[in-house]
């Protein structure tokens, strides 16, 4: 019986192989028609058979170099950024076919060099397709073709089948309500299965982001148990004077250490996991395209590793190259549709924004969805993966629009496609999606008032602002404010007087979250110093109507929150509900107090106006939809989890900050036998030995 298997996997790969070769030799012979610079004949002409012969010859040669000679040319490009990696499979390609038609045994055969790329792409395709749709009726050789697009490389022994692994993908940016309104609304059919009624196999949970509502402070809270000392996506830190990002791999990679040193911990997918297109790693073993990783070059970053195996299938990278070019033409055109019909809100999407959105919803897509289906197929315990399509097209052109509705869709598809894998991987697996914020809609500070919060400060100080920003009302409500305060007139253009740089301000932004610091003062000040300094610069800020709260600290009260009208309310007092917080929900308190405990935080921490009624806030950057700070729809985000898991929270209890997620997650690992391994300490190991 086993013989017998084993010779009809034989015939059967025979069989596809056959199928394959001769769909690609029918391809090269209409290419050879069409194409002008492409031929299989000699100068004098040849019979229809030796056309024939010479097509078929070359077709098998391309498909022996593309499957030999394809996967040590992308190892030798490991060190290459995916993005290039992807542009050169055209090249690259077009060279393995050229090869083909020399070595060809017929010694006929030519093309021009661009006419070759085109050829290999087409012939690429089209034995993708073939090869595919043969494959999807066997489930072996379907699950030998899935297999094939990711890193399998493992350091432990095969997982047993009977206990499941968990598969956690983020939705970046995708927030409860808007979730729940597309799987209602028929956008995202995967979702809407899982969620129906009865029969639903998932619950679907809001949770409440910290203040920083951002990727940054929610993954590492999520992945690495803390984001202690994380006030926002961006921030000056005055003991070492930098600026710490963290989207920037040098500031992801501190910020791990950070973490784990404050935990003692590794991370959430310290067991046989995977980090998957994120920011942090999570302790994982197997890491692709994470961004605290590429910080460290190291023999053991493994971060491009993973997407090695994606573009050894030279189709994969063709199919993923074309739809790169087809998603920056897509977003040229719709963003020149948005400019002629003059939509509003709306921001500038020229210069690089086309290549980095068609990245976040082609390549990183692409690579992040087939390196999970490899650890299914893998059988691995954990994987983490951060799809951030979605995020991306949401901050330029609007969460609630058109183009990031069909982003949705899209993920919506991928998700399908990862339970389709679960299928055919070797252990049950539990697919929980969640995300670690949403966005909320609304016109930047900018578009609104004319001016940045940058220049509001200057102008707070008494600093000279830009010509574009003394025409504004809110200019000339800044400079009347100053004249008052300083009791004198503010600076006139034409005077060269210019403060050192390290008397000025720094202002950051992070969403719809400002951040003042005065570098030259060693300390976090106080509002008293503050005043002292630029006595109209808190009440400049407090009084714009953009702007709906501050954070400072006060000598006299530990912390106080400004408002409005003079509102003045210390940090130790804060209720939900009054206030200049009142506009900004339940826990928004909670969340205040919480960081201004943060070592790092800002000298005044600014959150601008939200309104209630329609979830809109401005953005301090140039964004229509945006997150970083408190109001809308940023601060909740969702986690849908399978119903054969424990509910995430009991009856009543509300799922509050990023590190609680955590302590969830952590849960259901453990429920599935997948205990966390702790980073040893290595004070104690210096005792023992």
């Amino acid at each position: 019986m086993k013989s017998g298997g084993r010779w009809r996997r034989i015939a059967s790969q025979i069989g596809r192989s056959s199928t394959v070769w001769a769909a690609s030799t029918l391809t090269m012979l209409v290419l050879a028609g069409i194409l002008p610079d492409f031929r299989l004949t000699s100068n004098d002409g040849e019979s229809a058979t030796r056309i024939a012969v010479t097509a078929g010859a070359g077709a098998g040669v391309f498909g022996v170099l593309s499957a030999l000679v394809w996967p040590v040319l992308v190892r030798l490009l490991l060190l290459v950024p995916a993005l290039v990696l992807g542009l050169l499979v055209f090249a690259l390609n077009g060279s393995l076919l050229l090869v083909a038609l020399r070595v060809n045994p017929s010694g006929q055969g030519a093309a021009a060099p661009e006419t070759a790329v085109i050829v290999a792409a087409v012939m690429s395709a089209v034995a993708s397709a073939t090869g595919g749709a043969l494959a999807v009726r066997d489930d072996d050789a379907y699950r030998r073709r899935l297999y094939r697009l990711a890193d399998r490389r493992r350091g432990s022994g095969p997982a047993s089948p009977q206990t499941p692994g968990t598969v956690f993908l983020q939705f970046d940016g995708v927030g409860h309500d808007l979730l729940h309104t597309a799987a209602h609304t028929g956008l995202m059919p995967t979702v809407a299965r899982w969620l129906d009624g009865d029969t639903g196999t998932h619950r679907l949970t809001p949770w409440r982001t910290d203040w920083s509502s951002q990727t940054g402070a929610s993954q590492l809270g999520i992945l690495h148990g803390s984001n202690h000392d994380i006030p926002a996506f961006r921030w000056y830190e005055k003991d070492t004077r930098e600026v710490m990002v963290c989207n920037r791999p040098t500031s992801a990679a501190e910020l791990q250490r950070r973490a784990v040193e404050r935990t003692r911990d590794s991370g959430l997918l310290s067991a046989d996991g995977a980090s998957r297109g994120n920011l942090f790693g999570g302790g994982a073993d197997e890491q692709a395209l994470v961004l605290s990783v590429a910080a460290r070059r190291r023999r053991e970053n493994r971060s491009r590793a993973g997407y090695f195996a994606y573009f050894s299938d030279p189709a994969n990278a063709v199919r993923t190259v074309l739809s790169f070019v087809a998603e920056v033409g897509r977003e040229i055109g719709q963003s020149t549709r948005a400019r002629v019909r003059r939509k509003r809100p709306r921001v500038s999407r020229g210069g690089l924004y086309p290549m980095v959105r068609a990245f976040a919803t082609v390549v990183e897509r692409d690579v992040v969805v087939a390196a999970v289906m490899g650890d299914m197929l893998a059988g691995r315990t954990s994987v983490y993966a951060d799809l951030v399509a979605y995020d991306e097209v949401a901050h330029h052109s609007g969460p609630l629009s058109r183009d990031a509705e069909k982003v949705l869709a899209r993920l919506d598809r991928s998700l399908a496609l990862v339970e389709k894998v679960a299928e055919h991987a070797p252990r049950p697996y539990r697919i929980v999606v969640l995300s670690d914020h949403g966005q909320s809609p609304g016109e930047t500070f900018h578009a609104r008032y004319g001016l940045t919060l940058g220049d509001l400060v200057r102008a707070g100080c008494g600093l000279p602002v830009p010509r574009r920003a003394e025409r504004t009302h809110s200019g000339a409500e800044a400079r009347a404010a100053v004249r008052a305060a300083l009791r004198r007139p503010v600076e006139e253009r034409g005077e060269r007087h210019r403060p050192s740089r390290r008397s000025e301000p720094i202002v950051l932004a992070s969403g719809n979250l400002g951040l003042i610091s005065f570098p030259d003062v060693p300390h976090r000040m106080t509002k008293e110093e503050i005043d002292a300094r630029h006595p109209a610069l808190l009440t400049t800020l407090a009084n714009h109507p953009g702007i709906g709260f501050l954070l400072v600290a006060s000598a006299e009260h530990g912390g106080v929150v400004l408002g409005a009208y003079g509102a003045q309310i210390p940090v130790a007092d804060l209720e939900d509900g009054k206030g200049p917080l009142a506009p900004f929900g339940p826990g928004a308190a909670d969340a205040v107090r919480r960081t201004h405990g943060f070592p790092h935080t800002a000298d005044v921490m600014v959150n601008s106006f939200h309104d209630p009624d329609d979830g809109e806030v401005l953005a301090f950057e140039e964004q229509i939809g945006s997150h970083g700070g408190l109001g809308g729809a940023q601060g909740k985000p969702f986690l849908l989890s399978p119903r054969a898991l424990s509910e995430p929270v009991g009856d009543g209890e509300d799922l509050v900050g990023a590190e609680h997620v955590h302590q969830v997650l952590r849960r259901w690992l453990t429920e599935a036998n997948g205990p966390q391994v702790p980073v040893e300490d290595p004070d104690e190991d210096r005792q023992a030995a």
